[in-house]
Parts: C-alpha cells; sequence; structure tokens
C-alpha cells in the first residue's frame, strides 16, 4: 500500500500542518486525510503544490509498504 510521509517531511523542514496548509491552498483537514492516510487519491497538481512548498521530490512524500494482516488494499 502507498502511504504518505508528509509528517516526516514536516519534521525535516521544521514546518507546521497549518504553515503547509497556507503555503499550499489545502483544507488542514484534507491534509489531515492525506497525514493519516485515509485519502484513497491524490491530484497530481496537489503532490505538486506540496513539493514546491516542502522543497521535495513526490518520492520523499510517498513510500510503499507490504499491507499488514487482515489490511484490505483497494
Amino acid at each position: 500500500m502507498i502511504v504518505f510521509t508528509i509528517d516526516v517531511m514536516l519534521a525535516r523542514r521544521k514546518m507546521s500542518l497549518t504553515e503547509l496548509s497556507e503555503r499550499v491552498g489545502i483544507t488542514m483537514a484534507n491534509l489531515s486525510v492525506l497525514k493519516t492516510g485515509k485519502a484513497r487519491a491524490v491530484r497530481v497538481d496537489t503532490l505538486d503544490r506540496l513539493c514546491r512548498a516542502l522543497n521535495c521530490q513526490p518520492g520523499d512524500l510517498l513510500e510503499w509498504r507490504e499491507a499488514e494482516d487482515g489490511e484490505s488494499v483497494k
């Protein structure tokens, strides 16, 4: 499964979720959905804005992990 590692990049950049929300123009609620792994899709435009705000590559924000037992991958 693919998970977002936004929290890691926020820590590296010493940036708050609120500041990222303001820079990217995404609501705190939507960033929270990405951060907690509840998002099922993300627009390339959104990923681009996140990368610009955090000065990183898409691979810095995404990670593939083996699905845990009992977890369904859709």
